[in-house]
Order: C-alpha cells, then sequence, then structure tokens
C-alpha cells in the first residue's frame, strides 16, 4: 500500500466520520429542522458522483469513504423525513 493510498484512508475516515456528530445529535433530538433539503440533496449527489470516479479510478479509498458517506447521509435523510412527519402530528 502506498502512502497516497494511506493518506487518502485516512482522509477519507475523517471526513466521513465527521458525519457521526451530526447524526447522533438528530437521532437523540429527533429534530432536523435546520438540515436544508436542497444541501442534502446536492450533498448526497456530489457524494455519489465522487463514489462513481473513484470506481472509475479504481481507488479504493475514494470509493469506501463515499459508500459509508452516502449510507450516512441516507440515514440522515430517513430520519428527516420521519422527524419531520412526526413533528406535524
Amino acid at each position: 500500500m502506498t502512502i497516497a493510498t494511506v493518506i487518502g484512508f485516512i482522509a477519507g475516515m475523517l471526513t466521513t466520520l465527521s458525519f457521526v456528530p451530526q447524526i447522533l445529535k438528530t437521532f437523540r433530538s429527533k429534530r432536523c429542522d435546520d438540515l436544508s433539503w436542497g444541501m442534502l440533496l446536492a450533498f448526497i449527489s456530489g457524494v455519489f458522483l465522487w463514489f462513481v470516479y473513484g470506481v472509475f479510478l479504481r481507488s479504493a479509498p475514494i470509493m469506501l469513504a463515499n459508500v459509508v458517506t452516502l449510507l450516512l447521509l441516507a440515514w440522515l435523510l430517513m430520519m428527516k423525513i420521519r422527524y419531520r412527519r412526526a413533528a406535524g402530528r
């Protein structure tokens, strides 16, 4: 494994894990009104394209970081939808 690959994995891990505090906060508070749909959809689109880019490059760090980020964002989206409905009751 090259130093560039190690740096890629570390960078991907750090940027991906940066979503964990937001997800935990949203899960605990059952609120995510302050997360805009526009930001979430644009970010998901960008992360998906980064994943595709990683596939074209056959870059494991890019693919892994972005697929995990997509899973975390999907969880955040599900909470945004669920908690919006719960707040409307």
